[in-house]
């Protein structure tokens, strides 16, 4: 059994680790790189493996920057099962269907200032989105099911975003039974709105993210302080609170949040938009899927409180409706979907707001190298949107403890938790983080080989 790690290595975004078992490939994840323009649309357009080539794919969840490959795929001649929970399932569908809606419009908006012989394509479009759709195969979480012969999986808990699951193998080869666990994306215990990530027991080798592994997470009991003083502070200057947040998972959070804080009397009655409309759908899927919700949120809401829907809260759906917000007077927030601002309509909100010292950009999550919402996180005094330079006057707040990502505590954790482990992979993280976290491991369990993998390196396993 081999293993090559063709994304999401010594980097954070474009998870895909493709394990070749006797004459059968299987991908863990198949995710978009997220960075630098022209380097994101060369690796994405121009991907490292053939989807003909691979038998299945099992999904850990629905970010981008792990199932936004697939069609890709699907255009290079993938033509088996991707394996996922249910709830990823339904959200992948709107990711990716959204995902074409967006690269279509880009295309069309960059084609419109540009010569045509500098036009742009779409990588794909919603075509191949309905054709891929088709080949899901939901599993729940702790069920057993075969994506290859000789091949056990099993999903469990990873508590990060809607549906998000760590995925256990099992594999018969060579006459062993290797056992290896690979952790998605980890989320944080006690989160709102979601389950504590489960853990292990006992891996032979163990693919672990390390986003954050160099550093302690801000304590979650802080989270709702911070935003309350946040908003206070902007609505008495009648400005306009701008939040980049991930359609999936953040926006949920921050409108089960804010509804709390209002209804507690802690912040006002602001408007507060929701500019997404495929947030404004998968947060249908949210009610849809209960069964993923943690106890805190089932026992805050009954069954007649909608924790998604309250008075002052708007979903926007036009693109006229976007628009208007950008001559609407503050106070008001308004989240529009991130993707660490590279693309959708949040771009636009934020060309409209920068220079104004009344306003505030609020960052809630983890945001990349080379992307603009990774500019905006580090305050540079200029940022460049769409080929223009705006001067930075906003004020900009970076709220840590919002990460649904494990902080270097709870990976080391994670990681201790494993019995019998050889040899621990460290991906989705700078190499910065994965050295500190690497150090922290080689302290408390010398025993292991723990090994950040670069671009396309192969192991045998």
């Amino acid at each position: 059994m081999k293993i090559t790690f063709w994304g999401a290595a010594q980097e954070v975004t474009g998870s895909k680790h493709l394990l070749k078992i006797a004459n059968q490939q299987l991908l863990l994840d198949a995710g978009f790189f997220q960075g630098h323009r022209q380097e994101a649309e060369a690796k994405n357009r121009n991907l490292p493996i053939k989807g003909s080539e691979i038998q299945a794919i099992i999904l850990s969840h629905a970010h981008l920057d792990h199932c936004g490959a697939i069609p890709t795929l699907y255009k290079s001649g993938f033509r088996g099962k991707i394996y996922a929970t249910p709830a990823t399932c339904d959200v992948a569908r709107i990711m990716l269907e959204d995902s074409a809606d967006i690269q279509v419009a880009d295309a069309d908006y960059i084609n419109s200032y540009k010569p045509s012989s500098e036009w742009i394509e779409p990588i794909y479009t919603s075509t191949e989105v309905r054709e891929v759709v088709n080949l899901f195969a939901p599993v729940p979480y702790d069920q057993e099911f075969t994506p290859l012969p000789n091949v056990r999986a099993q999903f469990i808990e990873a508590g990060h975003i809607l549906g998000s699951a760590q995925i256990y193998l099992e594999v018969a080869a060579d006459g062993q039974k290797k056992k290896l666990g690979f952790t998605g994306d980890l989320g944080r215990k006690g989160l709102p709105i979601l389950k504590d990530p489960a853990w292990f027991g006992e891996l032979d080798y163990f693919i672990c993210e390390s986003t954050y592994g160099h550093r302690v997470q801000e304590s979650l009991s802080e989270m709702e302080a911070i935003i309350q003083e946040v908003i206070l502070q902007a609505a008495e200057k009648k400005g306009k609170i701008v939040v980049p947040a991930f359609a999936l998972g953040r926006t949920q959070s921050l409108i089960y949040i804010l509804h709390k804080l209002t209804d507690e009397g802690h912040i006002p009655r602001l408007p507060i938009f929701i500019d997404s409309p495929m947030a404004t759908e998968l947060t249908e899927v949210f009610l849809k899927h209960k069964d993923n919700f943690d106890r805190e949120l089932r026992d805050f809401f009954t069954d007649e409180k909608d924790p998604f829907a309250f008075r002052n809260l708007y979903f926007t759906q036009s693109v006229q409706e976007s628009k208007e917000l950008n001559k609407r007077p503050g106070p008001f927030i308004v989240i529009s979907t991130a993707g660490m601002c590279e693309v959708g309509r949040i771009r636009h909100h934020l060309k409209n707001s920068v220079e104004n010292k009344d306003n505030t950009v609020m960052i809630t999550g983890f945001m990349a190298r080379n992307t603009l919402g990774r500019r905006l996180a580090e305050k540079d005094r200029q940022i460049k949107i769409f080929d223009r330079m705006y001067n930075l006057r906003a004020r900009v707040e970076v709220i840590n403890a919002f990460s649904a990502h494990a902080g270097q505590t709870e990976l080391l954790a994670h990681i201790q938790s494993v019995k019998g482990l050889q040899k621990l992979f460290l991906v989705h993280g700078e190499p910065e983080a994965q050295a500190v976290l690497t150090q922290k491991v080689k302290l408390a369990r010398p025993e292991i080989e723990v090994v950040s993998p670069t671009f396309g390196q192969t192991f045998d396993l």
